[in-house]
């Protein structure tokens, strides 16, 4: 039974939801795995057509990784949460079927991530979403990664070193979102985009997301190590470790 996850169905269509809407769907390593094993559950379901990730409430998609997680990572229990998290990407990738996601609210950091990996992305322009890691101490590598095939180098250089966070407006015009609706239209308007797509020829689409998974497999893989060494030496300098907890002061 999973705690930290919903799953709707309509018809050939799995709604999954990240159910931590108090942090604003935060994740922390039991969503993590909850979502990954859900995810390889619906790809082996015949009845599952297509999926649609979004976050309960109307506040956030996913807010990144949960600062109570990150505040207690070191150089090496921050390796098996790359593991972890890599399990969940993998499983969001190696979806034989089309994934949309329903961009409700904030995606920051692990959730803009989240976001890219989906085939298509719908979104309203309240949206608040980007690679804030650098803000926090953090290497942003994987970030950078997914958005520049999108943004190309020098906006993704921007974004990345900035740390800044786009609009729901900004992401439609730089093609990150394919449609964008009204607030209380996003999760609609992603179940009838994931509905028109399960009505194409099953195998047709498992090859050809296959293809698309081969080509950028590599590179996946080469920049998951280049994070793992990237982000201990970050931890090994104590940076992130002084940043997150003057964050923490300051908010207590």
């Amino acid at each position: 039974m999973s705690v930290n996850l919903e799953i709707e169905r309509f018809g050939p269509i799995a709604l999954v939801q990240l159910d931590r809407p108090d942090v604003r769907n935060a994740l922390n390593y039991e969503l993590i795995d909850e979502a990954a094993e859900a995810l390889r559950l619906l790809n082996r379901d015949k009845d599952c057509r297509a999926v649609v990730l979004s976050g309960s409430g109307d506040r956030a998609f996913c807010a990144g990784m949960d600062l109570d997680v990150v505040r207690q990572l070191d150089a090496n229990s921050c390796a098996d949460w790359l593991v972890r998290l890599k399990r969940l990407y993998e499983a969001v990738r190696g979806l034989d079927k089309p994934s949309v996601a329903a961009v409700n609210g904030v995606a920051a950091g692990a959730g803009y991530q989240l976001a890219l990996l989906a085939d298509l992305r719908v979104g309203h322009s309240e949206v608040r979403m980007g690679q804030p890691e650098i803000n926090v101490g953090l290497a942003s590598v994987l970030g950078a990664h997914l958005m520049a095939p999108f943004l190309g180098h020098a906006r993704t250089v921007e974004l990345t070193l900035g740390g800044r966070l786009m609009d729901g407006d900004e992401c439609f015009r730089l093609g990150l979102f394919n449609h964008l609706v009204e607030p209380d239209q996003v999760r609609d308007k992603a179940i009838e985009i994931a509905d028109e797509l399960a009505q194409k020829p099953p195998t047709a689409i498992r090859l050809t997301k296959q293809r698309f998974r081969d080509d950028g497999q590599a590179a996946f893989d080469a920049v998951f190590e280049a994070v793992a060494q990237l982000q201990r030496e970050a931890y090994d300098s104590g940076e992130p470790q002084r940043v997150i907890a003057e964050y923490f002061a300051k908010r207590n």
